[in-house]
């Protein structure tokens, strides 16, 4: 007879105690799960069975005391489940699997994870908040935050999220909820809760919808005191109530009930959590809810107040509560409870309706064949590529722009811009600042510090744009989010001065603060101040990724929910991970050894390596000092004597305008641009011959060779000085100038010299020589201030230049040679090519300067047609006329200026690259290469001629360029 009475109480449970509703807790091998059920609840004691009633909180942080305080209570009062607040992953693990093996019904585990195991554990993973989540459209991005959050929970043992929190936060000054709120839209609100718990519930882990019935619009704590909601029932029937109507239809496991006044639902001001009406009437009998109940912890002063230890566990229990969370004396509970049962208050059925539904979930988790949490490799699993992967992809689709009058974001035309950063707040925006640097020349102006305004003011008028951020602490939801009075009068006086893009790290509620906005260009809401969310929110404002999101709030009559001005991307690089562009980051990571061998072996004192595809880079690292004994590491921000490579970044873009103009074309000859050319033996050579190397020009000419004593073999007096003059102004190296009028006698050098004996191609640098001359004389201007302006400051290149040492600090240049048999010194800042330094520097074959961002940036531009950051360089026709071989066969590869891969064994590539890939090598060890098919750009620039350049190249010889090209490709995915 009790057999049949309790098959039939679980079918009640299980399939129609209500009709709005199943019953959640249901595994898919339901009469397996009846069997286990009922078989452990017929072999408990009466203690046993009120023991299941609790949920109590351990922290693996706590001391041995503690600990066996819990190992009592497990042994005493055999809870049935255990949440677990402060610690460490593997402590807590440890300390699982020891009280598990301890416990005769093994222990439900749950956890606040709202945004992730970090919000109670040190080295797990904080995603972000739900105000951040809110402002992204895509539900499908919150289902795989769920999901992420879900498996990090299964992994460290836990059964029990409880989360989502689906208050919708209508006030502003709501000091618990905030931040863990997806918005103030019940709708968006309920989508995002939806998408949240089933991603979690597919992972295994049973999620909790809080705080029944709705903790959003008040202005009080429950943790401190019992925050009063004085809607009427029709508002909370439609506005808080909405959320959970909708998940309990989509199979919600549990809800967590909050210590709330809510004298609309229950007149009696019994805190929600003890109230039957809400508890049993709201929640279980009109919205047909059939998971667990939770109550909230009951130690909060808003339940704890209202009655005596033990008292409210009855209480809670004979509201309708299943699960008593954080008891303040579990002793006290379960005897007040067992008095309560024993005279009959509680019956039977309403005992075994609570506890077997928890031993359902526990069937449903897995307990019934419960393994302990396996230590290997725990922490590395609970931070995975794929963990940072998604924050970024969320990021990028929940940025919002608020305001952007005159489109000033994404930012454009660079070369007018003249920008300033000035960091706002208590913490650090050092992230955002070297994000912003990666497009362009920026500034930090130091701020938010007492009485510097003045200061402040005095050192913006030299900049026509100011990005301010707003950046406060990211360690929790509820940090401090506003601004100060000073920061608000700053901003506001910046605004009336200069183009302002403001962006706030903090919740939307912060614009609430500024009143006078029209002054303020740009502002964005970037949500939170993590490293990933500072590094979207300036790929956002240079606009190598669009705006997306929409306010998940409103935030004063300014800004209102659902707003969001969307952008779109104008290709810039951004910077991602791998596997985001499908490739692998391990075997990306391989090239990582190459680069060290090469360092280790003295093939070159220092590395700059750089891997970009589709558009984004995904491999930028340093390896390396600038010396061999030296102490400054390789920095992102130093650059190196690109050598050759200024033939294709300098001269070749120059002149490809030129030919798109009209001025000259492929087959222009010498004689028709440089008239000294006609009495030449070079009047026929054409353009097309002389960058396909196939002219029978001569390799190289030492032109410095002829200004040497010829005793000494030292700069001779004849040619050069010591000290700047009118006669000699050619600064060939520090204190050593060359006679002025020597830089006329190259090019009759070149004019005059002899045609090789027979046509095949030979690589030469008199092209760039000659094209350098015609260039700027057709402009009347320098070849460096013209690929200045053309180029590199509209592209954002700022640290792309000639002649460094008259720009930069020389601690930011790696220096190329230890010269000793021309200049007899340190090379550093001053070209190593000694054919352009006696050009003052600037050659159109060397010269040119950089690191690896900007070469990729020039680059990309040519990998993407002429196209970059909004602007249209140069026609695709002409990229492709360029990168064409007119004069292919197994000797000549060469395009237009550009190196090609190699037809032959032999060659500049690994033979993995496609056909329609170009690129460049340099003297220095510097190599670049962009492949169309792939979308990839590779870069790679060293100083491999430090300390000398005498002997073998080991760089070429050991093939370390392009066995790191062969590495790039492996890691491509299929």
């Amino acid at each position: 007879m009790r057999y049949l009475v309790s098959s039939i109480l679980f079918f009640l449970i299980s399939f129609c105690a209500f009709s709005q509703s199943i019953n959640p807790l249901l595994a898919k091998d339901v009469e397996a799960q009846k069997k286990w059920v009922d078989s452990v609840y017929n072999g408990m004691t009466l203690q046993e069975k009120v023991g299941q009633l609790y949920m109590v909180q351990v922290m693996s942080s706590q001391n041995a005391t503690k600990q066996r305080e819990i190992i009592d209570i497990i042994n005493k009062h055999h809870i049935g489940g255990i949440i677990y607040s402060l610690g460490g992953p593997v402590r807590q693990a440890k300390l699982n699997n020891e009280l598990q093996a301890l416990s005769k019904i093994p222990l439900l585990i749950g956890m606040d994870a709202e945004w992730g195991l970090s919000m109670r554990l040190d080295s797990t993973y904080a995603f972000p908040w739900n105000m951040t989540l809110g402002a992204i459209k895509n539900k499908a991005l919150i289902e795989q935050t769920g999901k992420h959050i879900g498996e990090h929970c299964k992994r460290l043992g836990v059964h029990f999220n409880f989360a989502p929190d689906v208050d919708i936060n209508t006030n502003p000054d709501n000091p618990i909820i905030g931040n863990r709120s997806f918005g103030e839209d019940r709708d968006n609100v309920t989508e995002k809760a939806s998408a949240f718990m089933k991603g979690m519930q597919d992972a295994g882990v049973l999620g909790n919808a809080k705080h029944f019935p709705g903790h959003g619009d008040t202005n009080q704590d429950s943790h401190k005191t019992l925050p009063s909601i004085s809607f009427t029932e029709k508002r909370i029937d439609s506005i808080e109530l909405y959320p959970y109507k909708k998940l309990i239809n989509n199979g919600l496991a549990s809800v967590m009930v909050a210590h709330l006044n809510v004298p609309s639902l229950d007149a009696s001001g019994v805190p929600s959590s003890l109230s039957k009406p809400i508890v049993t009437g709201i929640l279980k009998e009109k919205l047909g809810f059939q998971g667990l109940i939770f109550t909230d912890a009951l130690t909060m002063k808003g339940a704890a107040n209202f009655d005596e230890v033990g008292a409210i566990d009855l209480a809670a229990f004979k509201a309708g509560n299943d699960v008593m969370l954080m008891s303040e004396d579990v002793e006290k509970g379960v005897s007040k409870i067992v008095e309560a049962y024993n005279k009959g208050d509680i019956t039977e059925e309403r005992l075994a309706y609570s506890v077997k539904k928890i031993l359902q979930a526990k069937y449903k988790v897995g307990l019934h064949n419960y393994e302990p949490v396996g230590l290997y490799n725990l922490t590395k699993d609970l931070n995975r590529l794929s963990d940072d992967m998604l924050y970024e992809e969320l990021m990028e689709n929940a940025i919002t722009l608020v305001q952007n009058r005159l489109n000033v974001v994404p930012i454009q035309n660079l070369e007018q811009q003249k920008l300033a950063y000035v960091g706002l707040g208590d913490a650090s925006g050092e992230v955002f600042f070297n994000a912003l640097k990666r497009y362009t020349k920026i500034h930090k102006i130091e701020a938010d510090t007492p009485n510097n305004f003045e200061d402040l003011t005095s050192k913006l008028q030299a900049y026509n744009t100011v990005i301010i951020g707003l950046h406060r602490s990211n360690d929790s939801p509820w940090k401090p989010y506003k601004f100060t009075n000073d920061q608000i009068t700053w901003i506001e006086s910046i605004a009336k001065t200069h183009k302002v893009i403001l962006d706030l790290f903090v919740k939307p509620y912060a614009l609430m603060d500024l009143k006078n906005i029209d002054d303020i260009e740009s502002i964005l809401v970037s949500y939170q101040n993590s490293d990933i969310a500072q590094e979207t929110s300036a790929e956002i404002i240079f606009g190598a990724l669009g705006a997306k999101g929409n306010l998940p709030v409103s935030a004063g009559d300014q800004f209102v929910v659902g707003e969001g001005l969307p952008t779109v991307a104008v290709k810039r690089l951004g910077y991602s991970f791998p596997e985001r562009v499908g490739m692998n980051s391990e075997k990306l990571n391989r090239i990582d050894s190459v680069a060290k061998v090469a360092v280790d072996s003295m093939m070159t004192p220092g590395i700059q390596l750089l891997v970009a595809r589709e558009g984004k880079v995904i491999y930028n690292k340093n390896f390396g000092k600038h010396t061999y004994k030296g102490d400054e590491k390789v920095d992102y921000d130093d650059i190196y004597d690109l050598a050759s490579l200024t033939k294709i970044l300098s001269t070749l873009p120059l002149l490809m305008e030129l030919e798109e103009q009209g001025v000259i074309n492929l087959d222009t000859k010498l004689s028709t641009i440089l008239p000294e050319y006609k009495s030449s033996n070079k009047t026929n050579v054409t353009i097309k011959t002389m960058l396909s190397h196939y002219a029978r020009l001569r390799p190289w000419e030492p032109f410095y060779y002829k200004t040497l004593d010829s005793v000494t073999r030292r700069p001779s007096e004849k040619y050069y000085r010591n000290k700047r003059s009118e006669a000699f102004n050619v600064e060939v190296a520090k204190n050593l100038y060359l006679r002025t009028d020597y830089q006329d006698s190259l090019p009759e050098i070149i004019k005059d010299s002899e045609l090789l004996s027979r046509l095949r191609y030979r690589y030469s640098d008199f092209p760039y020589y000659i094209l350098k001359k015609f260039i700027e004389q057709h402009y009347d201007q320098s070849l460096e201030d013209l690929i200045q302006t053309h180029f590199y400051k509209p592209l954002g290149a700022n640290y792309t230049m000639y002649n460094p040492y008259k720009r930069i600090s020389g601690k930011k240049i790696i220096p190329t040679e230890i010269d000793d048999y021309y200049r007899y010194q340190e090379v550093r800042g001053y070209v190593h090519d000694m054919g352009a330094a006696m050009q003052n520097g600037v050659g159109g074959h060397a010269g040119v300067f950089s690191n690896a961002n900007d070469v990729a940036k020039i680059m990309q531009m040519y990998l993407q047609k002429g196209f970059y950051g909004g602007k249209q360089y140069l026609k695709p026709s002409t990229v492709d006329k360029f990168n064409t071989c007119y004069f292919c066969d197994n000797y000549n590869r060469r395009g237009i200026g550009f190196d090609k891969p190699q037809l032959g064994e032999s060659g500049p590539t690994c033979g993995c690259v496609s056909m329609s890939s170009f690129g460049h090598s340099g003297f220095t060890g510097t190599y670049t290469w962009a492949d169309p098919e792939e979308e990839l750009v590779y870069v790679f620039l060293a100083n491999r001629t430090y300390p000398t350049s005498a002997g073998k190249n080991l760089l070429l010889r050991e093939n370390i360029r392009t066995e790191i090209q062969r590495l790039i490709y492996e890691a491509i995915e299929d």
